[in-house]
Protein backbone atom coordinates (compact mmCIF):
# COMPACT_ATOMS: atom_id res chain seq x y z
CA UNK A 1 0.00 0.00 0.00
CA UNK A 2 1.43 3.27 -1.08
CA UNK A 3 1.37 6.11 1.31
CA UNK A 4 2.47 10.01 1.64
CA UNK A 5 4.24 10.18 4.93
CA UNK A 6 3.81 13.47 6.94
CA UNK A 7 7.21 15.31 7.51
CA UNK A 8 5.92 17.82 10.19
CA UNK A 9 3.15 17.63 12.54
CA UNK A 10 1.01 19.94 11.37
CA UNK A 11 0.82 18.93 8.21
CA UNK A 12 0.10 15.07 9.85
CA UNK A 13 -2.95 16.56 12.02
CA UNK A 14 -4.52 18.64 9.01
CA UNK A 15 -4.37 14.97 7.07
CA UNK A 16 -5.00 13.11 9.97
CA UNK A 17 -8.34 14.02 12.33
CA UNK A 18 -7.55 10.59 14.17
CA UNK A 19 -4.32 11.50 14.97
CA UNK A 20 -5.73 14.78 16.71
CA UNK A 21 -8.11 12.94 18.85
CA UNK A 22 -5.58 10.38 19.87
CA UNK A 23 -3.11 13.79 20.94
CA UNK A 24 -6.04 15.28 22.59
CA UNK A 25 -6.63 12.07 24.59
CA UNK A 26 -3.29 11.26 25.48
CA UNK A 27 -2.61 14.90 27.02
CA UNK A 28 -5.74 15.05 28.92
CA UNK A 29 -4.75 11.51 30.59
CA UNK A 30 -0.93 11.53 30.46
CA UNK A 31 -0.52 15.57 30.78
CA UNK A 32 2.11 15.49 28.19
CA UNK A 33 2.88 16.13 24.53
CA UNK A 34 4.94 13.34 22.41
CA UNK A 35 7.82 14.88 20.72
CA UNK A 36 6.93 14.33 16.69
CA UNK A 37 10.06 13.15 14.86
CA UNK A 38 10.09 12.05 11.25
CA UNK A 39 13.31 9.74 11.52
CA UNK A 40 14.32 7.92 14.60
CA UNK A 41 17.85 7.12 15.43
CA UNK A 42 20.24 5.11 17.69
CA UNK A 43 20.62 7.91 19.73
CA UNK A 44 17.07 7.89 20.64
CA UNK A 45 17.84 4.37 22.50
CA UNK A 46 19.41 6.26 25.78
CA UNK A 47 16.68 8.42 26.03
CA UNK A 48 15.19 7.50 29.66
CA UNK A 49 11.34 8.05 29.34
CA UNK A 50 10.97 8.14 25.11
CA UNK A 51 7.21 10.08 24.81
CA UNK A 52 8.40 10.11 20.78
CA UNK A 53 5.34 9.91 17.75
CA UNK A 54 6.79 9.36 14.39
CA UNK A 55 5.08 8.29 10.63
CA UNK A 56 5.08 5.38 8.49
CA UNK A 57 2.85 6.44 5.84
CA UNK A 58 -0.45 8.16 6.17
CA UNK A 59 -2.88 7.25 7.71
CA UNK A 60 -0.51 5.34 10.13
CA UNK A 61 1.57 6.59 13.05
CA UNK A 62 3.78 5.16 15.72
CA UNK A 63 3.60 6.56 19.31
CA UNK A 64 5.87 5.33 21.76
CA UNK A 65 5.85 6.48 25.31
CA UNK A 66 6.45 5.59 29.02
CA UNK A 67 4.26 4.88 31.33
CA UNK A 68 4.27 5.77 35.32
CA UNK A 69 5.47 3.26 36.16
CA UNK A 70 8.96 3.07 33.65
CA UNK A 71 7.63 0.68 31.00
CA UNK A 72 7.68 1.76 27.12
CA UNK A 73 4.53 0.93 25.35
CA UNK A 74 3.98 0.89 21.42
CA UNK A 75 1.32 2.31 20.17
CA UNK A 76 -0.23 2.18 16.26
CA UNK A 77 -2.49 4.72 15.86
CA UNK A 78 -4.62 4.43 12.41
CA UNK A 79 -8.38 5.06 12.17
CA UNK A 80 -10.76 2.94 13.60
CA UNK A 81 -14.48 2.12 12.95
CA UNK A 82 -16.78 3.57 15.45
CA UNK A 83 -19.82 2.12 16.56
CA UNK A 84 -21.94 4.08 14.71
CA UNK A 85 -19.76 3.90 11.58
CA UNK A 86 -20.19 0.34 11.29
CA UNK A 87 -23.10 0.12 8.95
CA UNK A 88 -22.01 3.02 6.66
CA UNK A 89 -18.88 0.84 6.38
CA UNK A 90 -20.44 -2.38 5.45
CA UNK A 91 -23.34 -1.07 3.14
CA UNK A 92 -19.88 0.59 1.28
CA UNK A 93 -18.31 -2.89 1.04
CA UNK A 94 -21.58 -4.55 -0.21
CA UNK A 95 -22.15 -1.84 -3.01
CA UNK A 96 -18.43 -2.54 -4.17
CA UNK A 97 -19.02 -6.17 -3.96
CA UNK A 98 -21.55 -5.60 -6.17
CA UNK A 99 -20.14 -3.93 -8.50
CA UNK A 100 -16.43 -6.04 -8.68
CA UNK A 101 -18.20 -8.77 -10.99
CA UNK A 102 -18.21 -6.49 -14.08
CA UNK A 103 -14.33 -5.07 -13.70
CA UNK A 104 -11.48 -7.29 -15.23
CA UNK A 105 -10.14 -9.21 -12.43
CA UNK A 106 -6.76 -7.11 -10.86
CA UNK A 107 -3.40 -9.28 -11.66
CA UNK A 108 -1.16 -7.23 -9.07
CA UNK A 109 -1.66 -5.62 -5.94
CA UNK A 110 -1.20 -2.17 -7.56
CA UNK A 111 -4.14 -3.24 -9.68
CA UNK A 112 -6.15 -3.56 -6.95
CA UNK A 113 -5.43 -0.68 -5.26
CA UNK A 114 -6.69 1.18 -8.41
CA UNK A 115 -9.91 -1.11 -8.95
CA UNK A 116 -10.69 -0.25 -5.19
CA UNK A 117 -10.43 3.40 -5.66
CA UNK A 118 -12.41 2.80 -8.81
CA UNK A 119 -14.88 0.67 -7.12
CA UNK A 120 -15.16 3.19 -3.88
CA UNK A 121 -15.90 6.11 -6.17
CA UNK A 122 -18.58 4.67 -7.48
CA UNK A 123 -20.71 4.15 -4.90
CA UNK A 124 -19.68 6.76 -2.73
CA UNK A 125 -20.88 10.90 -2.38
CA UNK A 126 -18.59 12.87 -0.23
CA UNK A 127 -20.58 15.72 1.58
CA UNK A 128 -19.12 18.50 3.71
CA UNK A 129 -21.50 18.12 6.51
CA UNK A 130 -22.39 14.70 7.72
CA UNK A 131 -25.69 13.20 6.18
CA UNK A 132 -28.09 10.61 7.65
CA UNK A 133 -27.86 7.05 5.50
CA UNK A 134 -30.66 4.92 5.54
CA UNK A 135 -29.99 1.42 5.44
CA UNK A 136 -31.03 -0.07 1.53
CA UNK A 137 -33.13 -3.08 2.10
CA UNK A 138 -31.36 -6.32 0.33
CA UNK A 139 -34.43 -6.52 -2.27
CA UNK A 140 -34.39 -3.01 -3.22
CA UNK A 141 -33.72 -2.61 -6.80
CA UNK A 142 -32.42 1.57 -6.51
CA UNK A 143 -29.04 2.29 -6.32
CA UNK A 144 -27.89 5.50 -5.14
CA UNK A 145 -24.54 6.71 -3.42
CA UNK A 146 -23.56 6.90 0.19
CA UNK A 147 -22.97 9.96 1.22
CA UNK A 148 -19.63 9.91 3.72
CA UNK A 149 -17.91 12.90 5.22
CA UNK A 150 -14.31 13.77 4.00
CA UNK A 151 -12.75 11.85 7.14
CA UNK A 152 -15.29 9.66 6.86
CA UNK A 153 -14.63 8.53 3.03
CA UNK A 154 -9.97 8.96 3.71
CA UNK A 155 -10.95 6.11 6.65
CA UNK A 156 -12.99 3.78 5.24
CA UNK A 157 -10.78 3.96 1.63
CA UNK A 158 -7.84 3.21 4.14
CA UNK A 159 -9.24 0.46 5.85
CA UNK A 160 -10.35 -1.34 2.36
CA UNK A 161 -7.02 -1.16 1.07
CA UNK A 162 -5.85 -2.57 4.34
CA UNK A 163 -8.15 -5.84 4.66
CA UNK A 164 -7.92 -6.48 1.20
CA UNK A 165 -4.40 -5.50 -0.06
CA UNK A 166 -2.21 -4.96 2.83
CA UNK A 167 -2.22 -7.31 6.19
CA UNK A 168 -4.76 -6.01 8.30
CA UNK A 169 -4.25 -5.21 12.02
CA UNK A 170 -0.67 -5.88 11.40
CA UNK A 171 -0.12 -3.34 8.53
CA UNK A 172 1.01 -0.45 10.88
CA UNK A 173 3.83 -3.09 11.83
CA UNK A 174 4.74 -3.79 8.71
CA UNK A 175 5.01 -0.13 7.67
CA UNK A 176 7.22 0.33 10.78
CA UNK A 177 10.86 0.38 9.15
CA UNK A 178 12.05 0.11 12.88
CA UNK A 179 10.74 -3.16 13.89
CA UNK A 180 12.80 -6.41 13.83
CA UNK A 181 10.37 -9.13 14.93
CA UNK A 182 6.49 -9.33 15.84
CA UNK A 183 4.96 -11.99 18.31
CA UNK A 184 1.63 -12.78 18.87
CA UNK A 185 0.42 -15.08 21.18
CA UNK A 186 -3.25 -15.18 20.98
CA UNK A 187 -5.78 -12.28 19.99
CA UNK A 188 -4.89 -9.97 22.28
CA UNK A 189 -1.54 -10.05 22.76
CA UNK A 190 1.42 -8.70 20.70
CA UNK A 191 4.78 -7.65 21.24
CA UNK A 192 7.34 -6.27 19.00
CA UNK A 193 10.94 -5.95 19.18
CA UNK A 194 12.24 -2.68 17.73
CA UNK A 195 14.90 -1.81 16.48
CA UNK A 196 16.21 1.19 19.30
CA UNK A 197 13.93 0.45 22.04
CA UNK A 198 13.93 -3.40 22.45
CA UNK A 199 11.01 -5.96 23.25
CA UNK A 200 7.54 -3.38 23.53
CA UNK A 201 4.16 -4.76 24.06
CA UNK A 202 1.31 -3.30 21.57
CA UNK A 203 -2.17 -2.11 21.30
CA UNK A 204 -2.72 -4.55 17.96
CA UNK A 205 -5.66 -6.39 18.54
CA UNK A 206 -7.32 -9.19 16.57
CA UNK A 207 -10.70 -9.70 18.60
CA UNK A 208 -11.08 -13.45 19.38
CA UNK A 209 -9.49 -17.03 18.60
CA UNK A 210 -12.09 -17.27 15.63
CA UNK A 211 -11.40 -13.88 14.15
CA UNK A 212 -7.78 -14.41 14.46
CA UNK A 213 -8.17 -18.33 13.10
CA UNK A 214 -9.87 -16.80 9.93
CA UNK A 215 -6.99 -14.11 9.52
CA UNK A 216 -4.56 -16.51 10.03
CA UNK A 217 -6.29 -19.27 7.24
CA UNK A 218 -6.48 -16.11 4.96
CA UNK A 219 -2.83 -15.20 5.33
CA UNK A 220 -1.53 -18.41 4.65
CA UNK A 221 -3.96 -18.81 1.13
CA UNK A 222 -2.06 -15.54 0.20
CA UNK A 223 0.81 -16.70 0.79
CA UNK A 224 0.51 -19.90 -0.84
CA UNK A 225 0.65 -21.94 2.20
CA UNK A 226 -2.85 -22.53 3.62
CA UNK A 227 -3.14 -23.24 7.47
CA UNK A 228 -5.53 -25.73 9.09
CA UNK A 229 -6.06 -28.34 11.96
CA UNK A 230 -4.89 -30.83 9.99
CA UNK A 231 -1.52 -28.77 8.64
CA UNK A 232 -1.30 -26.36 11.94
CA UNK A 233 2.30 -25.10 11.71
CA UNK A 234 3.31 -23.23 8.51
CA UNK A 235 6.74 -21.15 7.35
CA UNK A 236 5.76 -18.90 4.52
CA UNK A 237 6.86 -15.49 3.58
CA UNK A 238 4.79 -12.25 3.48
CA UNK A 239 4.36 -10.25 0.39
CA UNK A 240 7.34 -8.04 1.47
CA UNK A 241 9.91 -10.62 2.10
CA UNK A 242 9.37 -10.88 5.93
CA UNK A 243 9.07 -14.17 7.59
CA UNK A 244 6.73 -15.78 9.29
CA UNK A 245 6.14 -18.70 11.29
CA UNK A 246 2.46 -19.95 11.61
CA UNK A 247 1.03 -21.98 14.79
CA UNK A 248 -2.83 -22.50 14.02
CA UNK A 249 -4.25 -24.93 16.45
CA UNK A 250 -5.26 -23.96 19.98
CA UNK A 251 -4.65 -28.04 20.29
CA UNK A 252 -0.72 -27.20 19.71
CA UNK A 253 -0.83 -23.16 20.62
CA UNK A 254 -2.84 -23.20 24.29
CA UNK A 255 -3.02 -19.47 24.45
CA UNK A 256 -4.21 -19.23 20.94
CA UNK A 257 -3.75 -19.18 17.52
CA UNK A 258 0.02 -17.38 17.05
CA UNK A 259 2.93 -16.29 15.03
CA UNK A 260 6.23 -14.59 14.85
CA UNK A 261 7.77 -12.82 12.00
CA UNK A 262 10.83 -11.88 11.14
CA UNK A 263 10.41 -8.46 9.69
CA UNK A 264 12.71 -8.10 6.02
CA UNK A 265 14.39 -4.99 5.36
CA UNK A 266 14.17 -3.94 1.54
CA UNK A 267 17.45 -2.22 1.41
CA UNK A 268 20.27 -4.47 3.65
CA UNK A 269 22.16 -2.48 6.18
CA UNK A 270 25.58 -1.23 5.13
CA UNK A 271 28.99 -2.50 6.32
CA UNK A 272 29.80 0.82 7.56
CA UNK A 273 26.49 1.32 9.81
CA UNK A 274 27.67 -1.86 11.29
CA UNK A 275 31.22 -0.11 12.05
CA UNK A 276 28.88 3.11 13.20
CA UNK A 277 27.01 1.29 15.56
CA UNK A 278 30.08 -0.70 16.47
CA UNK A 279 28.97 -4.46 15.52
CA UNK A 280 32.21 -4.91 14.48
CA UNK A 281 35.26 -2.34 13.53
CA UNK A 282 36.79 -0.98 10.05
CA UNK A 283 39.92 -3.52 10.80
CA UNK A 284 37.44 -6.33 10.87
CA UNK A 285 35.83 -5.62 7.88
CA UNK A 286 38.86 -4.52 6.10
CA UNK A 287 39.75 -8.35 6.76
CA UNK A 288 36.62 -9.70 5.54
CA UNK A 289 37.04 -7.34 2.65
CA UNK A 290 40.51 -8.95 1.79
CA UNK A 291 39.04 -12.30 2.23
CA UNK A 292 36.11 -11.67 0.01
CA UNK A 293 38.35 -10.27 -2.49
CA UNK A 294 40.73 -13.78 -2.50
CA UNK A 295 37.73 -16.70 -2.69
CA UNK A 296 37.76 -17.27 1.09
CA UNK A 297 35.13 -18.99 2.66
CA UNK A 298 33.49 -17.35 6.05
CA UNK A 299 30.43 -18.55 7.76
CA UNK A 300 28.57 -16.10 10.08
CA UNK A 301 27.54 -17.80 13.17
CA UNK A 302 25.53 -17.27 16.66
CA UNK A 303 22.78 -17.96 18.69
CA UNK A 304 19.27 -17.08 17.19
CA UNK A 305 18.72 -12.67 17.04
CA UNK A 306 22.37 -12.55 17.09
CA UNK A 307 22.27 -10.69 13.49
CA UNK A 308 24.02 -13.17 11.11
CA UNK A 309 22.11 -12.24 8.22
CA UNK A 310 22.41 -8.60 8.58
CA UNK A 311 26.29 -9.21 8.56
CA UNK A 312 26.52 -11.65 6.09
CA UNK A 313 24.26 -9.14 3.89
CA UNK A 314 26.85 -6.52 4.10
CA UNK A 315 29.57 -8.02 3.73
CA UNK A 316 28.30 -9.32 0.28
CA UNK A 317 29.45 -6.15 -1.50
CA UNK A 318 33.06 -6.89 -0.77
CA UNK A 319 32.67 -9.53 -3.31
CA UNK A 320 34.00 -8.77 -7.12
CA UNK A 321 31.59 -6.95 -8.80
CA UNK A 322 31.70 -9.23 -11.52
CA UNK A 323 31.09 -12.20 -9.78
CA UNK A 324 28.96 -15.10 -10.71
CA UNK A 325 26.35 -15.55 -7.27
CA UNK A 326 23.95 -18.31 -6.64
CA UNK A 327 22.10 -17.81 -3.41
CA UNK A 328 20.31 -21.02 -1.47
CA UNK A 329 17.27 -20.15 1.05
CA UNK A 330 14.60 -21.58 2.84
CA UNK A 331 12.76 -17.85 2.71
CA UNK A 332 14.70 -15.52 0.90
CA UNK A 333 16.45 -13.53 3.16
CA UNK A 334 19.93 -12.57 1.21
CA UNK A 335 20.12 -9.48 -0.98
CA UNK A 336 22.88 -9.65 -3.70
CA UNK A 337 23.93 -6.33 -5.66
CA UNK A 338 25.70 -8.20 -8.47
CA UNK A 339 24.19 -8.17 -11.99
CA UNK A 340 24.83 -12.41 -11.73
CA UNK A 341 23.23 -13.51 -9.03
CA UNK A 342 21.08 -16.59 -9.40
CA UNK A 343 18.69 -16.79 -6.64
CA UNK A 344 17.15 -20.41 -5.59
CA UNK A 345 14.32 -21.03 -2.97
CA UNK A 346 13.63 -24.61 -1.60
CA UNK A 347 9.93 -25.84 -2.04
CA UNK A 348 7.83 -27.52 0.78
CA UNK A 349 5.18 -28.96 -1.24
CA UNK A 350 3.17 -29.30 -4.57
CA UNK A 351 2.37 -31.27 -7.37
CA UNK A 352 5.81 -31.25 -8.47
CA UNK A 353 8.00 -32.09 -5.60
CA UNK A 354 9.38 -30.66 -2.80
CA UNK A 355 12.72 -29.04 -3.28
CA UNK A 356 15.07 -28.90 -0.08
CA UNK A 357 18.39 -26.82 0.42
CA UNK A 358 20.17 -30.10 -0.43
CA UNK A 359 18.80 -30.13 -3.81
CA UNK A 360 19.38 -26.53 -4.31
CA UNK A 361 23.27 -26.92 -3.78
CA UNK A 362 23.66 -29.75 -5.61
CA UNK A 363 22.09 -27.49 -9.01
CA UNK A 364 24.07 -24.23 -7.97
CA UNK A 365 27.26 -26.65 -8.00
CA UNK A 366 26.63 -27.40 -11.86
CA UNK A 367 26.47 -23.80 -12.85
CA UNK A 368 30.96 -23.42 -11.24
CA UNK A 369 29.56 -20.14 -9.79
CA UNK A 370 32.17 -18.03 -8.37
CA UNK A 371 30.19 -17.86 -4.94
CA UNK A 372 27.60 -20.07 -3.03
CA UNK A 373 25.79 -18.33 -0.05
CA UNK A 374 23.37 -20.28 2.13
CA UNK A 375 20.86 -18.61 3.62
CA UNK A 376 21.53 -20.92 7.11
CA UNK A 377 22.85 -24.59 7.20
CA UNK A 378 20.82 -26.65 9.52
CA UNK A 379 21.14 -30.22 8.11
CA UNK A 380 22.65 -32.39 5.35
CA UNK A 381 23.22 -29.21 3.11
CA UNK A 382 26.10 -28.91 5.59
CA UNK A 383 28.19 -31.77 3.85
CA UNK A 384 27.25 -30.45 0.20
CA UNK A 385 28.28 -26.78 0.88
CA UNK A 386 31.89 -28.60 2.16
CA UNK A 387 32.14 -30.48 -0.92
CA UNK A 388 31.55 -27.36 -2.91
CA UNK A 389 34.28 -25.87 -0.99
CA UNK A 390 36.88 -28.90 -1.40
CA UNK A 391 35.77 -28.47 -5.26
CA UNK A 392 37.12 -24.68 -5.29
CA UNK A 393 33.90 -22.73 -5.05
CA UNK A 394 33.64 -20.15 -1.86
CA UNK A 395 30.89 -20.52 0.40
CA UNK A 396 29.14 -17.53 2.75
CA UNK A 397 26.57 -19.17 5.24
CA UNK A 398 25.10 -18.52 8.53
CA UNK A 399 24.90 -21.09 10.88
CA UNK A 400 23.79 -21.78 14.62
CA UNK A 401 26.96 -21.49 16.81
CA UNK A 402 27.91 -20.03 19.81
CA UNK A 403 31.57 -20.61 19.53
CA UNK A 404 34.03 -22.10 16.99
CA UNK A 405 34.35 -25.61 19.14
CA UNK A 406 30.21 -26.04 18.82
CA UNK A 407 30.32 -25.22 15.13
CA UNK A 408 32.85 -27.77 14.42
CA UNK A 409 31.20 -30.33 16.91
CA UNK A 410 28.03 -29.83 14.92
CA UNK A 411 30.06 -30.13 11.83
CA UNK A 412 31.26 -33.10 12.67
CA UNK A 413 28.54 -34.93 14.08
CA UNK A 414 24.89 -35.82 13.01
CA UNK A 415 23.58 -34.89 10.57
CA UNK A 416 26.08 -33.12 8.59
CA UNK A 417 28.81 -35.17 9.65
CA UNK A 418 31.78 -33.40 7.46
CA UNK A 419 35.12 -35.60 8.25
CA UNK A 420 37.34 -33.55 10.76
CA UNK A 421 39.93 -33.28 8.10
CA UNK A 422 38.19 -31.63 5.93
CA UNK A 423 36.89 -28.68 8.48
CA UNK A 424 39.62 -26.96 6.68
CA UNK A 425 37.99 -26.34 4.08
CA UNK A 426 35.85 -23.80 5.59
CA UNK A 427 38.13 -20.74 5.95
CA UNK A 428 37.02 -18.14 8.73
CA UNK A 429 34.13 -18.06 11.42
CA UNK A 430 32.61 -14.94 12.12
CA UNK A 431 30.57 -15.70 15.71
CA UNK A 432 28.27 -13.19 16.22
CA UNK A 433 25.74 -12.28 19.63
CA UNK A 434 23.21 -10.46 20.86
CA UNK A 435 24.68 -8.51 24.04
CA UNK A 436 23.06 -6.32 27.13
CA UNK A 437 26.11 -4.07 28.09
CA UNK A 438 25.47 -0.82 30.36
CA UNK A 439 21.65 -1.04 30.03
CA UNK A 440 21.61 -1.44 26.22
CA UNK A 441 20.73 -4.37 24.05
CA UNK A 442 23.52 -4.77 21.54
CA UNK A 443 24.80 -6.62 18.32
CA UNK A 444 28.64 -7.86 18.70
CA UNK A 445 31.06 -9.90 16.52
CA UNK A 446 32.66 -11.61 19.81
CA UNK A 447 35.73 -13.14 17.78
CA UNK A 448 36.85 -13.88 14.10
CA UNK A 449 38.56 -16.96 13.99
CA UNK A 450 40.60 -18.83 11.03
CA UNK A 451 40.44 -22.52 10.49
CA UNK A 452 43.59 -23.51 10.18
CA UNK A 453 43.32 -27.40 9.76
CA UNK A 454 43.23 -30.57 11.17
CA UNK A 455 46.77 -31.58 12.90
CA UNK A 456 46.61 -35.51 14.04
CA UNK A 457 49.98 -35.12 16.18
CA UNK A 458 47.57 -32.94 18.16
CA UNK A 459 44.14 -34.72 17.36
CA UNK A 460 42.22 -31.85 16.71
CA UNK A 461 41.57 -28.72 14.41
CA UNK A 462 43.80 -25.90 15.09
CA UNK A 463 42.25 -22.23 14.73
CA UNK A 464 43.55 -18.73 15.17
CA UNK A 465 42.12 -15.74 16.94
CA UNK A 466 42.09 -12.87 14.40
CA UNK A 467 40.12 -10.27 16.15
CA UNK A 468 38.09 -10.56 19.56
CA UNK A 469 35.87 -8.37 20.91
CA UNK A 470 36.86 -6.49 24.33
CA UNK A 471 33.33 -6.32 26.32
CA UNK A 472 34.99 -3.32 29.06
CA UNK A 473 35.77 -0.38 26.17
CA UNK A 474 33.93 -2.09 23.55
CA UNK A 475 36.27 -2.25 20.85
CA UNK A 476 37.57 -4.91 18.45
CA UNK A 477 41.11 -6.31 19.24
CA UNK A 478 43.73 -7.11 16.24
CA UNK A 479 45.25 -10.50 17.87
CA UNK A 480 46.02 -11.39 14.12
CA UNK A 481 48.58 -8.81 13.28
CA UNK A 482 51.53 -10.45 11.68
CA UNK A 483 49.90 -14.12 12.78
CA UNK A 484 47.20 -14.41 10.23
CA UNK A 485 47.35 -17.74 8.89
CA UNK A 486 44.96 -16.49 6.47
CA UNK A 487 46.10 -13.48 5.50
CA UNK A 488 49.67 -14.49 4.96
CA UNK A 489 49.45 -18.00 3.70
CA UNK A 490 46.46 -17.92 1.68
CA UNK A 491 45.94 -14.28 0.26
CA UNK A 492 49.25 -12.98 0.42
CA UNK A 493 50.41 -15.81 -2.15
CA UNK A 494 47.62 -15.70 -4.36
CA UNK A 495 48.29 -12.06 -4.51
CA UNK A 496 51.74 -12.39 -5.24
CA UNK A 497 52.98 -10.68 -2.27
CA UNK A 498 57.24 -11.52 -2.11
CA UNK A 499 56.94 -10.17 1.80
CA UNK A 500 53.34 -12.04 3.29
CA UNK A 501 53.84 -9.60 5.70
CA UNK A 502 53.28 -6.70 3.25
CA UNK A 503 49.60 -7.77 3.06
CA UNK A 504 48.74 -5.90 6.54
CA UNK A 505 49.22 -2.63 4.59
CA UNK A 506 46.88 -3.40 2.51
CA UNK A 507 44.19 -4.57 5.31
CA UNK A 508 45.01 -0.96 6.68
CA UNK A 509 44.57 0.81 3.64
CA UNK A 510 40.65 -0.95 3.19
CA UNK A 511 40.45 0.26 7.03
CA UNK A 512 41.30 3.72 6.48
CA UNK A 513 38.64 3.63 3.19
CA UNK A 514 35.84 2.31 5.03
CA UNK A 515 36.83 4.67 8.17
CA UNK A 516 36.81 7.70 5.71
CA UNK A 517 33.06 6.35 5.06
CA UNK A 518 32.11 6.74 8.13
CA UNK A 519 33.29 9.91 9.13
CA UNK A 520 31.59 11.23 5.80
CA UNK A 521 28.63 9.36 7.10
CA UNK A 522 28.02 7.49 4.01
CA UNK A 523 25.67 4.94 5.12
CA UNK A 524 23.53 4.19 2.27
CA UNK A 525 23.90 0.63 1.43
CA UNK A 526 24.18 1.25 -2.84
CA UNK A 527 26.13 4.46 -2.17
CA UNK A 528 28.57 2.12 -0.12
CA UNK A 529 28.35 -0.63 -2.65
CA UNK A 530 29.19 2.09 -5.65
CA UNK A 531 32.32 3.34 -3.28
CA UNK A 532 33.57 -0.41 -3.05
CA UNK A 533 33.11 -1.23 -6.49
CA UNK A 534 34.58 2.14 -8.23
CA UNK A 535 37.79 1.39 -5.20
CA UNK A 536 37.70 -2.22 -7.53
CA UNK A 537 37.79 -1.07 -10.81
CA UNK A 538 40.17 2.64 -10.61
CA UNK A 539 42.26 1.90 -6.96
CA UNK A 540 42.24 5.17 -4.90
CA UNK A 541 41.48 7.71 -7.54
CA UNK A 542 37.63 5.74 -8.08
CA UNK A 543 37.28 7.03 -4.30
CA UNK A 544 35.18 10.58 -3.74
CA UNK A 545 37.36 11.31 -0.99
CA UNK A 546 40.75 11.93 -0.08
CA UNK A 547 42.10 9.45 2.42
Amino acid sequence: MKAIVSDRLDVALKRNPHLKRYLDSFRKREGTIPNFVVQLSREMKSLPRPNIIYPVGDPVFIHIYTDREGKKHYIAIEPRLRREEEDKFNAVLDAMLELAPYEPPPESDEEMERLIDKLFDQVVEVTSVRKDYKKRSRFSLSFSKIPLTREEAYNFRYLIKREVVGTGPLEPLIRDPYIEDIHVIGPKNTHIVHKIFDMMPTNIDFGDDLKMAEFLKNLGERMGRPVSEKEPIVDGSLPDGSRINIIYSTDVSLKGPSFTIRKFTAVPISITQLINWGTLSAEVAAYLWLCLEYGMSIWVSGETASGKTTTLNAMIPFIKPDSKIYTAEDTPEVQVPHAVWQQLNTRERGEAGKVDLFDLLRAALRSRPNYIIVGEIRGKEGSIAFQAMQTGHPVLATFHAGSVKKLIQRLTGDPINVPITFIDNLNVALIQQAVYRKGQFLRRCLVVEEIEGYYEEIGGVVTRSVFEWDSVNDEHIFRGLYNSYILENKIAQTAGYEDPREIYNELELRARILSRMVEEKIFDYYEVVRIIWNFYKKGIEGLPFRL
